[in-house]
């Protein structure tokens, strides 16, 4: 279900911003995706509208974080701690992907 629907943000954030769909159009096509209701995506559809790449831009972090803690994991092993990470990479606040990936390879010395 999560990533069914943050597959869905990301092929509504593109849609509006690049194929210039309507609001309508966004809503519909998560109604049909996902099968919420019209009143609980409109919200999320109009958030897209008015944050051009925002869906895509969690997505990109997303991926970033999930894929610097698998390097951690695999560099530290069983010295990996989990909370340590978090704390290392959440203490920093919103800074720039290539600020956090390089603050966590210091973190994680090979």
């Amino acid at each position: 279900q999560s990533l069914m629907f943050r597959a869905a943000r990301l092929v509504v954030d593109s849609g509006l911003h690049h194929k210039r769909w309507s609001r309508e159009q966004g809503i519909r096509y998560m109604v049909d995706t996902l099968g919420d209701q019209e009143s609980s995506i409109a919200t999320e559809v109009e958030r897209y509208c008015v944050w051009p790449g925002q869906a895509s831009s969690y997505k990109v972090g997303h991926t970033t974080w999930v894929r610097l803690r698998e390097d951690a994991k695999k560099r530290l092993g069983s010295r990996f701690d989990i909370k340590g990470f978090h704390d290392t990479g959440l203490s920093l606040g919103g800074v720039p992907l290539t600020v956090l990936e390089r603050t966590m390879n210091a973190w994680t010395p090979a």
